[in-house]
């Protein structure tokens, strides 16, 4: 019924429409936090720092002087996901450092896009001098396409806990959760390109890797993931010749992140 009514709206009020859509796709929605994850970012160095329009939340753990790895979360997701993986890194000697990213977590909030996302990304590279990266679900797409706007920016290590592919793909999924029309989703691209001068057909994470430079990189992602199906990464994966891909089970989208086995292999990546 719900759908049917949008399609309605969509016909008679075509651009009404494209602003709910466009809505949808800035303004993130954040689910709330487990109490381990909140007890492990009340464990952290918290400092603020001002971006753009925002105010950023940082974090960092363990001595400074050790090997340092930078954490990108999700769209709609914030540091505490990286929890039960921070908790791993810290036994490994490591200095964790992740954020929230412009209108997630405990950042200020306020419309954004994936290309301030992904501007702030590279601006925590280079102010830690980061050489390993894990990324989870589109903090790969913000990550891989810092890299490729900053080539001078070389990573060690570079391991993606699921990736999206082709921005085309996200916009299709906004469109077909908020149920508007071909014509909708037209406009909304329309909108994008000009506003951020991009080419949405061009904005690929399969394309980006292959321009980065990374010594070596590991995606992992469910067979059964609803949110992103293993389809994309797999692409990104054959696109990108320093990548070994790992299919797991039993994960789901965001249970990655917890799960034993997938910390187990990230830290073998990580330290080999």
């Amino acid at each position: 019924m719900r759908k049917q009514l949008i399609k309605l709206l969509s016909s008679i009020s075509p651009q009404l429409m494209t602003n709910l859509a466009y809505k949808t796709l800035t303004n993130p929605q954040i689910t709330k936090l487990r109490a381990h994850e909140l007890e492990l970012l009340n464990k952290a160095d918290k400092k603020k720092i001002q971006f753009k329009e925002f105010t950023i939340q940082t974090y960092t753990w363990g001595n400074s002087a050790h090997e340092k790895i930078l954490l990108v979360h999700g769209w709609e997701g914030q540091a505490g996901n990286f929890a039960d993986i921070i908790q791993r890194l810290l036994e490994h000697n490591y200095y964790v450092i992740s954020f929230d990213g412009p209108s997630h977590g405990f950042s200020s909030k306020g419309q954004t896009s994936l290309f301030e996302f992904s501007d702030l990304v590279g601006q925590m590279i280079k102010k830690y001098a980061c050489k390993k990266l894990v990324s989870h679900s589109f903090g790969g797409v913000a990550t891989t396409y810092a890299l490729f706007k900053n080539q001078a920016l070389e990573i060690d290590k570079y391991a993606l806990l699921t990736t999206p592919d082709k921005f085309r793909q996200r916009i299709d999924y906004i469109a077909n959760y908020v149920g508007v029309t071909e014509k909708v989703k037209n406009l909304l691209i329309k909108r994008l390109e000009t506003e951020m001068n991009i080419a949405v057909e061009a904005f690929n994470v399969s394309d980006f890797v292959q321009e980065i430079k990374v010594n070596q990189a590991l995606i992992m992602h469910d067979k059964n993931d609803k949110v992103i199906p293993i389809s994309q990464s797999q692409n990104v994966s054959k696109n990108w010749t320093v990548c070994q891909f790992k299919a797991i089970e039993g994960t789901g989208h965001f249970r990655i992140l917890r799960t034993e086995a997938v910390i187990h292999t990230l830290m073998d990546f990580l330290n080999d």
